[in-house]
Order: C-alpha cells, then structure tokens, then sequence
C-alpha cells in the first residue's frame, strides 16, 4: 500500500501537467468533427498545428525530457523552450476559440463571447500585461532561488509549469490575431512591445550564460542560455513575421479602400 502510494505520489506531477493537454487534444479532434458535420471543412493544416503544438507541451512536462529536466539544466531549458514558447505558437495557429465557437450552441457561443469582450480580458490581453506575465516571470524564476525551490516543491512545480505555458500562450495571441479578438490593439504597439520583450528575454538569456542559477553547474547554464536565446530567437522570427504579413495586409487593404464621395 506504502509503496504504491509512493508511485502514485511520484507520478502524479507529470500526469496532472499532461491531462489537460490530453483531453485539449481529444477535445480539438472532436470539435473538428463536429463543425466539419455543420459548415465546411475545417482547415487539415489547423488540425496539424493543434495536433503537433499539444504534442510539444505533453512531451515538455512528461516523459524522459521532463524527467530529464529535473536534474539537467540544458533539459529543462529546452522542455520550456517546447511549453512556453512553440506550444503556444502552434496551438494559436490552431484557432482554437474559433473552433470552440462553431462547435458549441449559439446560446453558450454568445456567453462565451460576452466574456471575451470584458474589461477583465481586455486587461489580461494587453500586449503590455501578458510580456510582464511571460518575459517577467521568466526573470523572476532563474534569477532567484525559485527555481531550485521548484524542483523540490510539487505545489511550486505544477504552478509554474502551468504559469509558463498560459503565459506564453496569453503573449502569443496578444501579438498576433489568429482567432477573433474584441480587443484589438494598433500594429505599432504591438511591433513596440514585441521588441521590449525581445530585448528582455535575448538579456536573460545571456544573464543565464553568465550567471547560472543556484546549483545549476556552468556548463549546463551556457548551454541552457543559448538554447534559450537561439531557439527563442527561431520562434520569435515566426512571429515576427505572421505580425508584419498581418500589418502589411491591413494596410494594403485599407490602401484600396474607395473614399466616398462628398456631398
């Protein structure tokens, strides 16, 4: 009995961490399902980048990479790289609210929506608040003692593991515009934002390569900071990119916008 509670006990992080993504990914395919029964086909490429983002997150917080990162920086480092950063990207690529919206019944689609256009989410969506909540975060977990205090606090790991990917995915559809937003900011605050977090991530990452966090062994923290800054940068050009295709879009669109005729 002891000792099966103690196999519970240990797997109960990676489990807690990975079911939700799990049932997220059941949930897609299913509503896929649906809304193809209802309107036209929903787009097989949403399907992969739902399918592969959902993927990255469950391979970040469970199983040998996740394992792995419990006493290997440079694991750690890339199973956050997968959580908080390409998992949020693909998974927004996915359009999953507006999937969720053609698969539930108007009546909820219309409460749901209400709540979207809220000043709470209004907040929550800023560009400003969601970088705080992610290049923020990530200041305050290697360059304090919380990130070895992460490993031996089950309660620590869950919440930051769940921090990191919210966070990352908060930021990722605050930059760019994939799915329906009632709080649309302008392209020029967004583009100004972007860099600021840039810019605090690339220092945190070189922060890292320089001063490792506690007990983590130098060699490791180098090769953590450039897994850091490199793959980070390779995300973040993505993103760059589908922001200036979006930006360039608009304003060719509003170029061959006819005035109208004065009286």
């Amino acid at each position: 009995m002891i000792n099966a509670l103690e196999s519970f006990n240990y797997i109960t992080p990676q489990t807690l961490l990975a079911l939700p993504f799990l049932f997220g990914l059941i949930f897609y395919i299913s509503a896929v399902v649906i809304s193809n029964q209802r309107y036209r086909k929903w787009p097989f490429y949403r399907i992969i980048y739902g399918t592969v983002g959902i993927l990255c997150a469950i391979i970040a917080v469970a199983g040998p990479l996740a394992d792995l990162g419990h006493t290997d920086f440079t694991a750690h480092m890339l199973s956050h790289l997968l959580l908080g950063m390409l998992a949020p990207l693909l998974i927004a690529l996915s359009a999953p609210m507006t999937l969720l919206l053609r698969t539930i019944p108007i009546t909820l689609a219309r409460r749901f929506t209400y709540i979207l256009k809220s000043k709470t989410m209004r907040i929550i969506s800023d560009p400003a608040i969601t970088s705080l909540l992610n290049i923020g975060g990530l200041w305050i977990l290697y360059t304090t003692n919380l990130y070895s205090m992460m490993h031996g606090n089950t309660v620590l790991h869950l919440f930051i593991h769940i921090h990191v990917f919210i966070a990352g995915y908060l930021f990722t559809i605050s930059m760019i515009f994939i799915d329906p937003v009632p709080h649309r900011t302008s392209y020029m605050y967004r583009s100004i934002i972007f860099v600021i977090a840039l810019a605090g991530h690339g220092i945190l990452s070189k922060y890292i390569y320089a001063n490792p966090p506690a007990h983590v062994p130098a060699a490791q923290a180098e090769t953590g900071g450039m897994i850091m800054y490199y793959g980070g940068d390779a995300i973040d050009i993505i993103l760059i990119f589908i922001l200036c295709l979006h930006w360039f879009k608009s304003a060719g669109s509003r170029a061959f916008v006819k005035p109208t005729a004065s009286k």
